[in-house]
């Protein structure tokens, strides 16, 4: 009897009725409902219907044979290592400027981030209305000062698409600068104190202070970096238009030129063939920041 009531005591007790939720994971709930909603609805089915229109494989096969497509690819890597590299590089420097505390520079930092601030369309048509090669203020300061006509800067395949390069540079430009000054400031100022007592020039300081404390940061921006700039249409698309040709598209324009081609098929396939490049991305920086 003792042996049984001592099996009965260290046994698995029957799972009793689940208890009730309580107030606050009841409020939780319908909070994350409208956010559960828009996702499933405006990112969930929007992604899952587009592989379903690429489902095909004879669709890859029209693609890659529409010589326009490797030509965007090969655009496509230019842009993103022109642009992410000369970005990234010109905002580390940039950050070290604005992060003097001087009263024209702070001044001078409210000009700098007018462009990131300002809406794309109005910005990106500006640059592309100054490019005219009729009337556009370049080619009249040109004409005036050497009396000759300035080129045709749209015109050149090669020329455009560089120019549409420094145009994303342009935009984005402030925003990583601003989030590489804050890296910067969380640096302790002693740190920068005991190496200048200890004789440290500015490029050592950098070298062994700003830099160790910043790779993870500026790693980190790239990386999220290179996933934007890939789904960046509109430096391309605004100011191109992926012209003269076709010759100046990236894989992000191209599904917008099948778009208008009316082959939808083609163009969500276009962009599946960009996952390959921003999936490594997101698996790698989810691993370094789960660190």
């Amino acid at each position: 009897m003792a042996t049984l009531a001592l099996e009965e005591t260290n046994g698995a007790r029957p799972a009793g009725p689940a208890a009730p939720m309580t107030a606050w994971q009841v409020w939780g709930l319908i909070l994350i409902a409208p956010y559960l909603l828009v996702f499933l609805v405006f990112v969930l089915y929007p992604v899952a219907y587009g592989f379903w229109l690429a489902r095909d494989p004879q669709t890859y096969v029209r693609l890659f044979d529409d010589p326009i497509f490797p030509r965007s690819v090969v655009n496509t890597l230019a842009f993103l290592i022109l642009g992410i590299n000369l970005k990234m590089m010109v905002a580390l420097a940039l950050s070290g400027f604005f992060v003097q505390a001087r009263t024209w520079i702070r001044w001078l930092s409210l000009q700098f981030i007018l462009p990131w601030a300002v809406p794309s369309i109005p910005t990106i048509l500006s640059f592309r209305f100054m490019l005219n090669p009729e009337w556009g203020i370049i080619n009249s300061v040109i004409f005036k000062l050497t009396g000759d006509d300035g080129p045709n800067w749209l015109n050149d395949p090669t020329l455009a698409l560089s120019l549409a390069v420094m145009v994303h540079i342009w935009k984005s430009l402030p925003f990583w600068t601003l989030i590489l000054i804050a890296g910067r400031l969380a640096i302790p100022g002693e740190i920068y104190e005991a190496a200048a007592v200890d004789g440290a020039a500015k490029w050592q300081s950098f070298r062994y202070i700003t830099w160790p404390s910043m790779q993870t940061l500026y790693l980190t921006c790239t990386i999220i970096s290179m996933i934007w700039t890939l789904g960046d249409f509109n430096s391309v698309y605004l100011l191109t238009g992926g012209g003269p040709a076709d010759l100046t598209h990236v894989l992000a324009t191209l599904g917008i030129r099948y778009l208008r081609l009316d082959a939808v098929d083609l163009s969500m396939a276009a962009i599946v063939c960009a996952l390959p490049l921003v999936l490594p991305l997101v698996f790698f920086m989810m691993k370094r920041l789960s660190k």
